[in-house]
């Protein structure tokens, strides 16, 4: 009987003993389950502010970026419009004098310079207006646009031509108006130097939420992995970031340049 009650005690221990055991294993799981998660979530927390910092870094220089080249443009237009256009009126008006004091079978050879003459002043002006963006503004987004196609049309293209679909829609923030245009501006510049096109067309389209802009021409195109890393696909990608809109440009050989900006509105 002695050795059946020492047996039952032990056994009652034993089994204390491991239900303590089972129950402090179970704390500590517990404890490095919780600790693990906190560690995480700290970890997690710390990678998303460095991203955050990162993000935010990104932008303030993408936005020092924009508006030291907003500043340059307009440096450059004031140049164009004050300095060169001065230049080429100046000439103009000499070239009209000295006509008139030459013989009249001579006064028609001077017709073709006189004429280059203030074609280079109206382009020359015309241009300096697109590069300063208080005049942009001034105008309007899609005077503007306009005016740029206007513009490149003279120079070498057979049409290029603006079209609007639903209701117009003012922009609520106007610096985001003018990174609008210097993207479409970027896009019909390379259009210009490298596309061989003959045809531009550009559509703005207002939704409800978002501004949608397809630009399209018709040129050669190019191998997308060819241009990947080009200052002007990086130039219409950072702006394009800087406003939050979603940018896409696609092309294939022969096949022309598609660009398509979706830009929330609200």
């Amino acid at each position: 009987m002695v050795q059946t009650g020492k047996r039952l005690v032990s056994t009652a221990a034993e089994r204390y003993l491991l239900i303590y055991m089972i129950t402090v294993l179970v704390v500590v799981t517990f404890l490095v389950i919780i600790f693990f998660i906190v560690f995480q979530k700290r970890k997690n927390k710390l990678l998303l502010d460095r991203i955050k910092q990162q993000q935010a870094f990104e932008e303030e220089i993408a936005q020092a970026q924009t508006e030291i080249q907003e500043q340059t443009l307009k440096n450059i237009g004031w140049e164009l419009h004050d300095n060169v256009g001065q230049l080429l009126s100046f000439a103009s008006m000499q070239l009209s004098i000295l006509k008139m004091q030459v013989a009249d079978d001579v006064k028609e050879k001077f017709k073709d310079t006189s004429e280059a003459l203030k074609d280079s002043l109206s382009e020359v002006r015309a241009l300096s207006k697109t590069l300063n963006n208080e005049v942009v503004l001034n105008i309007g987004f899609e005077k503007s646009i306009t005016n740029e196609l206007n513009r490149l049309k003279k120079m070498k293209f057979a049409s290029a031509e603006l079209k609007t679909v639903g209701k117009k829609i003012d922009f609520t923030n106007r610096k985001h108006e003018i990174i609008i245009f210097r993207i479409i501006q970027e896009f019909l510049s390379n259009s210009v130097k490298y596309s061989e096109a003959e045809n531009l067309v550009i559509t703005i389209e207002y939704k409800t939420q978002s501004l949608k802009i397809t630009a399209i021409d018709d040129g050669k195109g190019f191998n997308m992995s060819d241009i990947e890393k080009g200052s002007g696909l990086i130039n219409m990608k950072s702006r394009a970031t800087l406003i939050n809109a979603v940018f896409k440009l696609s092309s294939k050989a022969n096949e022309g340049v598609r660009l398509v900006l979706d830009y929330p509105i609200s």
